[in-house]
């Protein structure tokens, strides 16, 4: 191995890599250097790669500040050593206990704890050996849920999105007839201040929350009676209601001071600074249209430089405001929750975690060493993306994970689940590895970095059984060897997706779905069944000249045709198949099938349960497709009352008896 790959292999990346196909694909040298140089880890010369070497080599000998256990499992240290030391539980308790040549006996309680030997403190984290489940809420039960886009709701009242109250309207309609949850599209904080920014996958901090969704009509706030219009105008609807949000504050921060004070205080300094970081974005987008602190003035880089500090004295109260923000949309998410929860669900909002978030925003700006920087995180070239894919947001650097005994990441896990009964988390395969890409690189010259993957599932099944809530792993794609058996002995349920449960000999009959996941009609990036039907998915493929498997237009519809037999013949309903138009039947046909699976969940998107030809999100595109913008038809009490979408839920709990 050339010195450069071994350096490589030292810092956590992949030389080599399997494709979707089984093929052995190799990282170019380039593409090396180029990742190691924004790893921290030079590479151009020799001298330089057997430095960094050097430098990973003094690093790794350290010692670490955190390990994780399975409870009852010997604890065993990096390093050899025997002795008297303290053992101090998470409670504060402590305990005098005896390594013997670096290993300590089996602790029973769960928990984060440290030990503290010869001067050093080890953070210890002992963690349940499985996820919560829904076989410990319900034992023996097979549940349902609808999957919402939240913007997408409509109420009573008009608005030109939905947000949190819409939520609770959708939650309490749902869960009266007889779903016992509802996934929800991801909350986090986006750029209230940028109209442009809507996508919910490219936050500016996953701790937080979108402001936007929180409702002032609370304060006598009136809605802005845009009517009902069929796609989002965001570049107007949000301006709009910031406005409103503004003028609600505005009027009431007097009356509510002493509790955005305890609110503040119990938010600490991350909430601080987040509100800091939306003031200033607000700021610097209207004066320089920057879209990122990396295009602030240099002195205002650092959070607690002098400038930063004049700049949040002098703008006191639009500081406040966001914090209120945060403080309304909190409000008013946990309404949804305790709605949907009262409705009778037993598990109530199934919250989306993002896999990661744009490196201009709160969380890069306050706290950026936890990041990768100048890296974009995505996917290898595969058959859904032939040319890879690159997400333009960031993660976490699994070397500033260890550095900072995991907080951030068990910081993000504890917000998404703080107003959840469950928890999605998106590509799930970034536990294990990270597609990364140099930024300003092609999608396919990137490498898979290796993430701290035991360390990351025990903080989650330690999070999952804390919070009492599920957690649903989207192991859609190229897997790694052996993760979704780690998956499985976790309980952290996999995603089996009607569209990609196929053989050799066509769609696989429900009876052979793995009990061990959710079963879905679909996701927001995939057609609907009407739509697959239809055939309206292979028309924006051709319409917008995107890439397909086939060579033209009459084939790729050819080929549908087929797949229409065999879907239906899989469906084995005894009738004629429906024509291509005819899409009542087939939807109707494909919730009962999905619905007859041994999966614990079936979650059915709701444009699927009531029959909608169009789909949330294109990936690939960005203006080529109304992405995100699409609303519902009509209130969701008004949609679930319609007949064919009745008998529908009637076949789900039929066959999922609430």
């Amino acid at each position: 191995m050339s010195g450069l790959r071994t350096l490589a292999v030292a810092a956590g990346l992949q030389p080599e890599w399997q494709d979707a196909a089984g093929r052995r694909q190799t990282v170019s040298n380039g593409a090396l250097q180029a990742i190691l140089d924004r790893l921290g880890h030079p590479s151009g010369s020799d001298k330089q790669i057997a430095e960094s070497l050097a430098a990973i080599e003094a690093r790794n000998a350290q010692g670490v500040r955190f390990l994780s256990v399975d409870v009852e499992d010997p604890i065993r240290l990096t390093s050899k050593v025997s002795g008297k030391a303290e053992f101090t539980f998470e409670d504060g308790t402590t305990r005098s206990v005896t390594v013997d040549n670096g290993e300590l006996s089996p602790i029973r309680k769960s928990g984060y704890h440290k030990l503290e030997i010869n001067g050093e403190v080890v953070e210890i984290l002992v963690a349940p050996r499985r996820c919560y489940t829904i076989a410990d809420a319900l034992p023996g039960r097979k549940l349902w849920a609808p999957a919402v886009q939240i913007p997408s709701l409509r109420t009573d009242v008009s608005k030109a999105f939905g947000d949190f109250v819409s939520l609770t309207d959708a939650a309490q309609a749902f869960g009266q007839r007889g779903a016992d949850a509802v996934a929800i599209s991801p909350t986090h904080a986006l750029f209230p201040a940028d109209a442009s920014r809507y996508s919910p996958y490219a936050p500016s901090s996953r701790q937080f929350l979108n402001g936007l969704y929180g409702d002032p009509a609370a304060f006598g706030a009136k809605s802005d009676n845009r009517g009902l219009p069929e796609l989002i105008d965001w570049h107007a609807a949000i301006p709009e209601k910031l406005a409103r949000l503004r003028k609600s504050f505005d009027q009431v921060l007097s009356q509510n001071e002493e509790t955005l004070t305890t609110f503040r205080r119990q938010g600490g300094d991350d909430l601080e600074r987040h509100a800091e970081f939306d003031a200033l974005h607000a700021h610097f987008l209207a004066t320089r249209g920057a879209r990122g602190w990396q295009q602030w003035p240099v002195e205002y880089h650092d959070p607690t430089s002098p400038t930063v500090r004049r700049f949040v004295a002098e703008h006191a109260d639009d500081v406040t405001f966001y914090i209120f923000l945060q403080w309304l949309a909190r409000r008013d998410l946990d309404a949804a929750q305790t709605a949907a929860k009262d409705s009778g669900m037993a598990i109530g909002l199934i919250a989306d975690l993002a896999v990661g978030m744009d490196s201009g925003g709160s969380h890069g700006w306050s706290r950026r060493s936890d990041l990768l920087t100048g890296l974009s995180i995505g996917a290898p070239p595969d058959p859904l993306g032939p040319d890879g894919q690159s997400w333009g947001i960031t993660g976490f650097d699994p070397q500033a994970l260890r550095d900072t005994a995991f907080a951030p990441f068990i910081a993000t896990i504890r917000s998404a689940l703080a107003h959840a009964g469950g928890i999605r988390i998106d590509h799930a395969f970034g536990l294990r590895r990270l597609w990364v890409v140099p930024e300003g690189a092609s999608a396919a010259g990137g490498a898979y970095l290796d993430m701290p993957f035991n360390d990351l599932m025990r903080i989650v099944a330690m999070e999952s059984q804390r919070a009492k809530a599920i957690v649903i792993g989207e192991d859609l794609g190229t897997v790694p060897d052996g993760f979704r058996e780690a998956m499985d002995a976790r309980a952290m349920l996999g995603m089996r997706v009607l569209w990609f449960e196929r053989d050799a000999d066509g769609f696989v009959p429900p009876a052979r779905w793995s009990p061990d996941a959710v079963a879905m009609t679909g996701t927001h990036d995939l057609a609907t069944v009407a739509g697959w039907w239809s055939g309206r998915d292979i028309d924006w493929t051709w319409d917008l000249g995107r890439k397909s498997d086939a060579v033209d237009k009459p084939t790729d519809l050819a080929a549908r045709a087929e797949d229409r037999v065999a879907l239906w013949s899989a469906f084995d309903t005894g009738t004629e198949q429906p024509t291509p138009e005819d899409t009542d039947s087939v939807v109707d046909a494909a919730i009962a099938h999905v619905a007859s699976t041994p999966c614990a969940l079936a979650i059915i998107p709701i444009e699927d349960l009531i029959g909608l030809v169009e789909q949330p999100n294109l990936p690939g595109t960005i203006d080529e497709h109304p992405n995100w913008r699409r609303r519902m038809p009509d209130t969701t009490e008004a949609l679930l009352a319609s007949p064919e979408v009745a008998a529908r839920i009637d076949t789900l709990n039929a066959t999922r008896p609430a």
